[in-house]
């Protein structure tokens, strides 16, 4: 009997009452299993859940960083609950918990992880390591293809999630320095990977009556800015040329914090662009995408750096058999590369058979901008920004080379005249919150620059904190940079201790690290009194001196261990205590 409240016609219900009475149990049984899985596979399936998903960096100049803010908006955009977290903060024991777990790391160095980043690399590589087998992650790299290991952490993370059980959600992309690109194709091949709508991603057609957004100067747009003085900071007879340059940025709405660095837009010399028109046999007139030869070679390609990734490039169009047996040789490619341009391998291995305009520019990559710590604070010179900048020169060949940049600024750009530049937040090298926290800067060379602005920034605003300089060079008498400002510093209590390291003015070559172990006892004193330790400079070297050098002085002043000085010195730079800026 169907029952009234059924959502039959009477008519209807007949119809089934007539079905049903000749129907035996068992037949009963099976027609009322077919009607529930007809029913089952028509009703409205439930939605499948998204999965969470985390974004993981490593970061030394704050590239990865941003590239991963901007991950994280194009994630939350297509509904998906995400969070971002730096390699310096993460703890190891999450990684199992982890449903997508997206990673963006640079590499530095000699194939290495960021400061920031090597705890985390030591812990990842560990043979305790936990196992992520119900993970699903994506890798993004960011390098230098001028470099040997190019993008090695990025391959080493890719490799290492793998073997830990992880399954790839899509492959592994390296970038260059121009990253842009590489990083919208891996976000978006990541988005279709998860099932992702990435036309959510398309921005909204502005309302007609919208007001057109004011001017905003940025890595994307550059401000031209004025030159207003540069200076030789070096004295006569120094082996060095080391240059003070003031910006002007009135007018841009641009403003940075200690710390930050200087994003400028350099040109090539024009003898750089001659030279590499009569390698090629191309002419200044000819046209590349729209423009003039000659202006694209002086403002859009790097036609200087050579590198091992380019003499491969250049192989496989060229055919030369003696650059096919240089490349077989590592050593001697290494002893050739080093001070040669892109005009000297095309000149030195000319071409089986003539190549093309395109051939050619297929072998360059975009001319980029070059990043300089500012050496000033807003608070002591508003609407300016300043540089410390050692200009590269060298003889190789028949002619005197240089650096792209330095030499941009040194020689190529007159006083009035505007540079491309903007502003790159350096979020991994900051003051202290507290004023009146110690600080510990080592700062060889160029690496004063940032000091110079903590200093002024800390004057300018009253901080009472305890300073300490730890600079060196060549020479006392000509390379004491800022010389008169660090005597007056000092003089007022400003600047509260500073050591002083000349490699070239005794037999004995002093370095800033040997002035940390004749300071080994205060030092250590210091940093137990909560002070932040920071160093600026070259990362190849002098860095990993004054690493190994720190760590020497916690144990020796500490009485710890070789293991647990180690852990002090990584527990410092997990708290953001102890900072690098270098290059």
């Amino acid at each position: 009997m169907i029952p009234d409240h059924a959502p039959f016609s009477p008519e209807q219900k007949q119809q089934i009452s007539s079905l049903l009475e000749p129907l035996s149990a068992e037949q009963r049984f099976w027609l009322s299993a077919f009607l529930a899985g007809t029913a089952a596979s028509t009703a409205p399936s439930a939605p499948v859940a998204k999965p969470k998903v985390t974004v993981l960096y490593g970061t030394e100049s704050g590239n990865a960083e941003s590239l991963s803010d901007q991950a994280l908006k194009r994630l939350k955009g297509a509904g998906y609950k995400t969070k971002i977290k730096n390699m310096a903060d993460y703890a190891i024991a999450d990684l199992p918990k982890e449903e997508v777990l997206l990673t963006i790391c640079s590499t530095w160095g000699d194939g290495d992880p960021p400061a920031s980043a090597e705890p985390f690399f030591d812990s990842i590589n560990a043979d305790d390591a936990p196992k992520i087998e119900k993970t699903r992650f994506a890798v993004l790299g960011l390098g230098d293809t001028s470099y040997e290991k190019f993008c090695q952490c990025g391959k080493d993370l890719d490799t290492r999630f793998e073997k830990l059980g992880g399954s790839r959600l899509s492959d592994r992309v390296d970038s260059d320095v121009e990253f842009e690109k590489p990083y919208e194709q891996w976000i978006d091949s990541v988005l279709k990977a998860l099932g992702a709508d990435t036309s959510a991603n398309a921005a909204s057609a502005p309302a007609i009556s919208a007001a057109p957004p004011a001017v905003e100067y940025n890595k994307k747009n550059p401000f031209p800015s004025p030159l207003k003085e540069r200076v030789v900071l070096n004295g006569s007879g120094s082996a060095k040329e080391t240059i003070h340059v003031e910006f002007d940025l009135e007018g841009s709405g641009l403003s940075y914090k200690p710390g930050d660095a200087l994003g400028v837009v350099p040109t090539n010399e024009l003898a750089l662009v001659e030279d590499f028109l009569s390698a090629t046999g191309f002419q200044a007139e000819d046209s590349w995408e729209g423009k003039a030869l000659r202006e694209v070679l002086i403002h859009d390609f790097d036609i200087r750096t050579l590198s091992k990734t380019i003499a491969k490039k250049y192989a496989k169009i060229a055919g030369n058999i003696e650059l096919d047996a240089l490349l077989g040789d590592a050593s001697a490619l290494e002893d050739y590369l080093w001070g040669r341009e892109i005009p000297d391998l095309i000149r030195d291995f000319p071409a089986k058979e003539t190549l093309g305009l395109a051939d050619i520019m297929g072998l360059l990559r975009g001319l980029t901008p070059r990043l300089y710590s500012i050496a000033s604070s807003m608070a002591a010179h508003p609407d300016e920004v300043h540089l410390t900048v050692g200009v590269v020169r060298y003889q190789s060949g028949d002619r005197m080379r240089g650096g792209i940049c330095s030499t941009f600024l040194a020689d190529r750009i007159a006083s009035g005249e505007t540079a491309p530049v903007y502003i790159h937040e350096n979020k991994n090298f900051f003051l202290p919150p507290d004023p009146n926290t110690p600080i510990i800067m080592v700062g060889p060379g160029t690496g004063i620059a940032p000091f110079r602005s903590f200093v002024e920034e800390r004057v300018a605003t009253g901080a009472t904190g305890k300073s300490w300089l730890f600079f060196g060079d060549q020479h006392f008498e000509t390379d004491f940079l800022y010389q008169l400002e660090w005597q007056d510093y000092f003089k007022s209590g400003d600047l509260t201790q500073i050591d002083l390291a000349w490699s070239r003015d005794t037999t004995k070559k002093i370095y800033v690290q040997t002035k940390m172990l004749e300071k080994a006892k205060e030092l250590y004193a210091w940093l137990e009194e909560g002070a932040y330790f920071y160093v600026c400079g070259d990362a190849s070297r002098m860095a990993k001196d004054v690493h190994a050098t720190l760590i020497e002085i916690v144990a020796n002043e500490g009485g710890k261990s070789l293991e647990d000085a180690t852990k002090y010195v990584k527990d410092l730079q997990k708290s953001k205590r102890y900072q690098r800026d270098v290059y």
